[in-house]
């Protein structure tokens, strides 16, 4: 009888609590974990390649289809605005599914999107291509960082530097790699190898991740919705943080050729901004487990204002030397608030990640067009400061973040302790 009533017990227990898995041993939870970091990376960077690969393609499609500048504006914006525009009902339509599959799914859509675009079907495929890219790749962001999230539960932050780094590695590599290829073969045939190319990480990713995340401590979303007030300022802190490397990325061009470098040194410029962003990425996630958000954005974003305002005075060599620095401060704050939105979501944070993506997007889409009409009606300069100022702007903003972010973390604390 006694048996009969503890089966029944377990039973009932399992059915009532089913997050009360026996735990994992450290070996197998460790090596789950780092198979989800790095599947939910490879996506990533494939999908961020994807998105930056599509400026190779420009000057082959304004050839083939006799696109003004404005056309070709408004041909890739099919693709970005529907990017961002569907964060948030992919996130929704397909929370049911684990993240291996909705992953899987994002890149599958990618690739079919770029095949479509490969087709000979005019311009109409071309733009039907791009809009069925740009829904695979909305797919990703979210469901990504949850994956990560829920993988390493409290101790998300520095894996969330990691995921948020692939991505610009991402932009490094296909974009170069598409780069080389379109003087050897037709542009559709680029495009099929990059379809190839996600329908092979699509096959890979069966084995990767898991079918579904080790949820470490099943108390950390729900108490994290304590800090949620805060994540309304944390997402303009994001949208703010993405105009202010928008604007600067839009000016920068011009600024090394106002110094009388040539096109090539225009290159060496941006990369060396891109090579520092890429290390602030992967370090700038650790300075925030080490200082604390508050602090670390504080640093990073007056690092920045002031960086910036330096290059409207140095000469061209001392702005080289110093755009690797500003590329470290101007692109790590962005690891620093991606590691903090599982704390302030309000227990949904899947759709706390989409949330903050789809304003991050809208921003880069938005931020260079004011930046420039700014310029316009003014001077370079003015622009280039104004960019400067939405950094210092920041400063403040952050440190109405303090008092949600101890909140949530005393919110945990209470529930551990029970």
């Amino acid at each position: 009888m006694y048996d009969s009533f503890e089966k029944r017990y377990n039973r009932i227990t399992h059915l009532t609590f089913p997050l009360a898995q026996p735990i994992m041993e450290p070996r197998n939870r460790w090596s789950t974990q780092k198979r989800s970091l790095v599947g939910a990376c490879l996506t990533h960077a494939l999908h961020d390649g994807y998105t930056d690969g599509l400026y190779a393609f420009l000057p082959a499609w304004q050839a083939q289809f006799s696109l003004s500048y404005a056309a070709l504006a408004a041909v890739r914006a099919l693709y970005y605005a529907t990017m961002g525009g569907f964060q948030l009902p992919a996130d929704r339509l397909l929370s049911g599914l684990s993240p291996r599959t909705a992953l899987i799914l994002s890149t599958v859509v990618a690739a079919a999107g770029l095949l479509i675009m490969a087709l000979p079907f005019g311009f109409s495929g071309l733009c039907v291509g791009l809009v069925v890219a740009g829904i695979g790749s909305s797919i990703q962001h979210p469901r990504g960082s949850m994956l990560v999230t829920n993988s390493y539960g409290t101790a998300s932050r520095r894996p969330l530097g990691i995921y948020n780094f692939s991505g610009d590695l991402g932009k490094a590599v296909l974009p170069t790699l598409i780069a080389v290829l379109l003087p050897i073969l037709a542009w559709q045939s680029v495009l099929g190898l990059m379809a190839v190319l996600g329908i092979t990480l699509a096959v890979a990713l069966v084995s990767l991740p898991p079918a579904a995340a080790v949820i470490r401590n099943a108390t950390g979303a729900a108490t994290a919705g304590r800090g949620r007030n805060g994540f309304g300022i944390l997402m303009t802190i994001g949208a703010l943080d993405t105009a202010t490397r928008m604007g600067y990325l839009l000016f920068l061009p011009f600024l090394i050729r106002g110094r009388g470098g040539d096109l090539p040194t225009v290159g060496i410029a941006l990369a060396l901004l891109f090579i520092g962003g890429a290390f602030g990425k992967a370090s700038c996630g650790r300075l925030g487990e080490c200082l604390g958000v508050v602090r670390s954005v504080m640093m990073t974003e007056a690092a920045t204002a002031l960086l910036i305002a330096a290059t409207l005075v140095t000469p061209l060599t001392p702005t080289l030397i110093l755009l690797p620095l500003l590329g470290i401060v101007l692109n790590g704050t962005s690891s620093v608030l991606y590691g903090s939105v599982p704390e302030l979501s309000d227990g949904d944070t899947g759709r706390a990640f989409a949330l903050f993506y789809t304003s991050v997007i809208g921003s880069g889409g938005i931020a260079p067009i004011l930046y420039g009409a700014l310029a316009d009606h003014t001077s370079q300069t003015t622009g280039v400061l104004a960019s400067a100022a939405t950094a210092a702007l920041i400063v403040p903003l952050v440190l109405m973040l303090r008092s949600h972010l101890h909140c949530s973390r005393v919110g945990r604390s209470e529930r551990y302790a029970a």
